[in-house]
């Protein structure tokens, strides 16, 4: 066989094997997320694999918290001057009902069943648990002051409400609906996010500057991560969202105005790197497969989508005004 019959089938036998990785590869799996841009009292709808907006939908007064059903058939948003939380249908974009809130809710997190709902009410110092099905209040739980970040154990037995002024992680027994203990942090915290294994709460205080990893089983603070970027001052530095990776080895910490999202390696706690996104970067969220994550920046009015393993920024998306909360389908 000539050489260069000899070079046209290896040729040919790369570009087989090229072909056959990407049928094995199969195509991106299609995930929409879903925006609440508080100043436009809208969601804006984002394909995950065109990276484009493909809808806006209207919804009520300053839209802040927003989280899917577990089907993905539904799409629940804080409309927080309206005092409800709006349930839309994600088929359609178009409101189906609304639910008994509590005044000015602004986060909320959904039982791992699906049912029921905890909404943190902001002025009225309270957290709220809502039967979706029944539209019923079953509990008001008293907290601290200007209450915002939920965070819920994977087992759903213990909620945690993180109260901006008073400066406590409340922990409530998800049975009794009871405050179980108080775990003093920095000041104002915003968001709190345990680790897979149920074991650690990492608690985002914005003023504080600083991340509080909690051992849940002592209700401590273990270890307090703090931030330095070059060039920007530290009260630019301000946490806020916070999101985990399911296999225990990274976090991501949105940094508010200094527009920057920090990857932290989640065993050691020791910052690897400072990715550059949109202005006053705020909340996180990943897609199901955690290969991106989507940061609503609300001062840019845009989105940021960090390629998880890469740990870069791959694009960044125009939104509605004043982007505050992001969720992301299921399935």
């Amino acid at each position: 066989m000539s050489r260069g019959a000899r070079a046209g089938l290896a040729l040919a036998g790369t570009a087989l094997a090229t072909l056959a990785g990407l049928v094995l590869a199969g195509p991106a799996q299609a995930y929409m997320v879903y925006v609440t841009n508080e100043k436009g009292n809208t969601v804006s709808v984002i394909d995950s694999t065109t990276l484009a907006v493909t809808a806006t939908w209207k919804v009520g007064r300053r839209p802040r918290g927003v989280t899917t059903s577990k089907d993905g058939k539904e799409l629940f948003v804080c409309a927080s001057d309206d005092d409800r939380i709006d349930v839309l249908e994600t088929a359609s974009g178009k409101t189906l009902r609304s639910l008994r809130s509590g005044p000015d809710p602004e986060q909320f997190i959904l039982g791992p069943a699906g049912n029921p709902l905890y909404v943190a009410n902001e002025d009225d110092s309270q957290v709220t648990i809502i039967d979706i099905e029944k539209n019923k209040i079953l509990a008001e739980v008293p907290v601290g002051v200007e209450p915002e970040g939920m965070g819920l154990s994977p087992d759903g037995k213990v909620l945690v409400n993180t109260s901006e002024t008073t400066n406590m992680a409340h922990f409530i027994d998800t049975t009794t609906y009871q405050i179980i203990d108080n775990v003093l942090v920095d000041a104002r915290p915003r968001f709190a996010e345990f680790t897979a294994d149920g074991k650690f709460l990492w608690v985002s205080a914005e003023v504080g500057g600083t991340i509080s990893v909690i051992d849940v089983a002592a209700r401590r603070v273990i270890k307090k991560i703090t931030f330095k970027i070059p060039s920007v001052t530290d009260e630019a530095i301000q946490p806020v969202g916070v999101r985990l990776t399911k296999d225990g080895t990274k976090a991501f910490v949105a940094l508010g105005p200094a527009n920057r999202v920090a990857l932290v390696n989640a065993q050691t706690h020791e910052v690897e790197k400072y990715l550059p996104v949109g202005q006053r970067v705020w909340q996180l969220a990943f897609t199901p497969d955690q290969k991106l994550l989507f940061t609503t920046n609300g001062s840019s009015n845009d989105v940021s989508v960090i390629d998880v393993e890469a740990g870069k920024v791959v694009k960044s998306i125009p939104v509605g005004l004043l982007p505050w909360g992001v969720a992301v389908s299921p399935n």
